[in-house]
């Protein structure tokens, strides 16, 4: 009885063994891996590469370049139809002669249109000339606006009063009135400390300048809307102002 109990025992001991067995997998060693690789590394060509032609392409004529013409229209509105009449030598002179460009008025539609044409040499001029009827427009003078033909790091910002502090009525006028000063004096300080130019039209600003300078004059004026005295505001500008001069 003994020897059978054993000899089952022995059998079911084996049969868990294969059970335990075939329920685990073997996982390979990762430095087998690692010697394949060297193998696999040491077998493969060293060699130099191959080097290869840059592909060589010949120069785009200035025609293909240009492509079609171009045309950039300005809306003008009716309270600025006198001051373009009188000023309009000064505008197409420059345009047709420096910037080698047609321009025209529409009476029909009431706009400026401004076209490139085959003795046009640069593309950004079109550009330009938009920018410089564009400023006339909204107001600036023509000396002033002609700077955005002849620099290139000037650019036109507008903002609307309402926008900096929702204002109506008696508190808006009295916020244009901060921003102009008694006979503009406000405004020509700003402009004299900042080097930019300031156009007011009804709530409307419009600053030309560089960046850094309608930056700060920006700032000036949004402290002025908010209800800061002029004399704090001087202050804040020609600190500002100093440290700009200093850096460059």
């Amino acid at each position: 009885m003994d020897t059978e109990q054993t000899k089952v025992s022995a059998d079911v001991a084996v049969t868990e063994s294969k059970n335990d067995e075939d329920s685990f997998t073997k996982v390979k060693s990762k430095k087998t891996h690692k010697r394949k690789r060297d193998q696999d590394g040491a077998d493969m060509d060293t060699g130099e590469p191959m080097a290869t032609k840059r592909p060589q392409f010949p120069p785009i004529s200035g025609d293909k370049l240009k492509g079609s013409d171009e045309m950039r229209k300005i809306a003008v509105p009716a309270h600025r139809y006198t001051p373009l009449k009188e000023n309009w030598m000064k505008i197409f002179t420059p345009i047709v002669e420096n910037l080698q460009l047609q321009v025209r008025f529409n009476l029909k539609t009431r706009n400026v249109e401004i076209k490139t044409c085959k003795e046009t040499q640069d593309i950004g001029s079109l550009t330009k000339a938009a920018d410089f009827v564009r400023a006339f427009i909204l107001g600036f003078q023509v000396e002033d606006a002609l700077a955005l033909i002849r620099l290139d790091e000037l650019f036109l910002e507008s903002f609307d009063v309402t926008d900096v502090k929702p204002l109506k009525g008696d508190h808006l006028s009295r916020a244009i009135g901060r921003i102009a000063g008694k006979g503009g004096k406000t405004k020509f300080t700003i402009e004299n400390v900042t080097k930019t130019r300031i156009v007011l039209a009804d709530t409307k600003v419009h600053i030309l300048g560089s960046f850094q300078n309608i930056k700060m004059a920006r700032t000036a004026l949004c402290n002025l809307i908010l209800g800061s005295p002029p004399s704090k505001v001087y202050g804040n500008i020609r600190v500002v102002a100093s440290r700009t001069a200093e850096r460059f």
